[in-house]
């Protein structure tokens, strides 16, 4: 926790990090607190996202950061809950990691692991640099999934619960987090099974597979349905494919290159400690030979992934490409490196001057290659005013709805306009995230323009009867179509049936396995 405040501590006088992801976090917790006071527990559709034109992102956004987020939210100033966020999740990481080193180190040496796991370079990165607040809640995953699959290499067998919890945790958490928690499993599972000669252990890892995966299902079966809705292929756009983003790769892009180094030169910097790391453990493999050979084998895979020689393997494996980065193997790499410097330089000296040349090369990244951003207090108002004021913010190209361009909207439009050729009175009487509540009355037959991008999952009824909308061309606003007289035109964001289904077999599932343990307990 210590070391957790220490990373956080330059908040406080140099600002808050605003890398990459922030406004994208900071506008969902924003917006997702907001709805809680409406009273909607589970928010689906983000209604400022756009300018107002709105977007699904909670569809497709996994809710365990955001939901974290919008209570810290809750409770505190918002200039305070980014670093409150890391904090927590830092020291998370900490106590997982601590459980892992605890099972073959002494208290002294498995505090200084989960102390180094804490603030390893590439943490200080995603904190700094990129913001991305759940790629770092995922993080906390990992020596979970390490320390569980080990307990299954030292031969206690009821590990497929706990196991399936990280798989569901890592789903809810980020989805490259769950592809990289999904592989490495699959990977670990894999050595454990040929080092202990038991096929039984791969059926294990299947299973745990599967029910992490049926236990989310209230969050992947929308996801896997509705991404046909959305613009999905913009996650894979130039700049965020797997092959701009391997180490030392350059595009026509000043600014990613220049970021993509900084990430390289640290990464590159971390593989060689490990090596020596390696070099120097090797006693201690004579005495935890499988468990040795486990952190190695994932190391070593995961350093392997992050060079271009691997884009075929990048190609082909299933969904490895949604993880975008390669470089985020690094949380992987970071989880052996911790370990393996603690048993290879049991002098607390070396292990201070390893710590400081890491450092040192973050040092030098931030002040040769390329410095953080910075935002303020004011910064931060500045943010939760245009919520207040439902002004909005800007979108995601890759959850912007199917035919929609958030390009081409236009800011000042109204919530509703009138085309056609009589006269049109428009009282709206509620505009709130999850329903649409107003009048028209108009003269001649006409069509309603709504600043509001059309969804397969939004019901709109005229005068009490289900009425089939258009989207626009181009912009992709809904189009309501009216007779002469009184409209009255309500709209709602319904529950499709893939959100029903994914619920009843994530609470089906929830409620096997609590029968399961109890009757185990029994």
């Amino acid at each position: 926790m210590a070391t957790a405040f220490a990373v956080v501590l330059p908040f406080s006088f140099l600002g808050i990090p605003s890398g990459h992801d922030f406004e994208f976090h900071m506008n969902s917790w924003m917006e997702v607190l907001g709805q809680w006071k409406l009273g909607i527990i589970y928010p689906r559709w983000a209604a400022l996202a756009h300018y107002g034109y709105g977007e699904p992102r909670f569809i497709f956004y996994p809710p365990a950061s955001w939901t974290l987020g919008a209570i810290l939210g809750a409770i505190l100033p918002w200039k305070l809950v980014p670093g409150t966020f890391v904090w927590l999740v830092l020291s998370l990481s900490g106590y997982s990691m601590f459980l892992l080193a605890r099972g073959w180190l002494a208290r002294r040496d498995a505090i200084f692991a989960a102390t180094l796991y804490v603030a390893n370079p590439y943490h200080l990165v995603v904190v700094y640099w990129r913001s991305a607040f759940a790629e770092l809640l995922g993080g906390a995953l990992l020596p979970l999934l390490l320390f569980y699959v080990l307990r299954v290499e030292n031969g206690r067998q009821r590990v497929v619960l706990p196991i399936s919890l990280i798989v569901a945790a890592a789903w809810l958490t980020n989805i490259p987090c769950a592809v990289m928690v999904n592989y490495s499993l699959a990977f670990l599972m894999v050595m454990v099974a040929i080092g202990r000669r038991s096929p039984r252990i791969l059926w294990q890892g299947g299973l745990a597979v599967l029910l992490g995966a049926a236990l989310s299902a209230f969050y992947i079966l929308p996801v896997a349905y509705e991404k046909n809705w959305i613009t999905i292929a913009q996650v894979l756009a130039p700049g965020v494919r797997p092959q701009d983003n391997f180490l030392f790769t350059l595009i026509n892009d000043p600014d990613h290159n220049r970021f993509n180094l900084l990430v390289s030169v640290i990464a590159e910097a971390e593989i060689i400690v490990l090596a020596g790391a390696v070099f120097l453990s090797r006693r201690w493999r004579r005495s935890h030979t499988q468990v040795w050979w486990a952190l190695i084998g994932w190391a070593a895979a995961a350093t392997l992934l992050m060079f271009s020689f691997t884009f075929v393997a990048w190609q082909h494996l299933p969904e490895l490409r949604y993880m975008q980065h390669p470089w985020r193997w690094l949380l992987c790499l970071n989880v052996a490196l911790g370990l393996l410097i603690t048993i290879a330089w049991r002098g607390w000296p070396l292990r201070l001057l390893v710590c400081i040349v890491m450092l040192a090369v973050l040092a030098v990244g931030w002040t040769r290659i390329q410095p953080p951003w910075w935002d303020t207090a004011a910064d931060i108002a500045q943010l939760q005013q245009s919520q207040q004021n439902a002004s909005g913010y800007e979108g995601t190209d890759e959850y912007t709805p199917a035919g929609a361009d958030a390009y081409e909207i236009k800011l000042n439009a109204r919530r509703v306009t009138f085309e056609g050729a009589g006269t049109a009175r428009i009282h709206v009487r509620q505009w709130a995230p999850e329903t649409k509540m107003f009048t028209a009355e108009v003269s001649q037959p006409g069509r309603l323009f709504l600043r509001l991008f059309n969804y397969p999952a939004w019901r709109v009824e005229v005068n009490g009867n289900a009425v089939l909308t258009k989207s626009q061309e181009v912009t992709g606003q809904m189009i309501v179509p009216v007779e002469a007289g009184e409209n009255r035109v309500l709209i709602t964001f319904t529950r499709t049936w893939d959100r029903t289904l994914g619920g009843i077999v994530s609470g089906a599932t929830a409620l096997f396995l609590v029968g399961l343990v109890a009757l185990k307990r029994k």
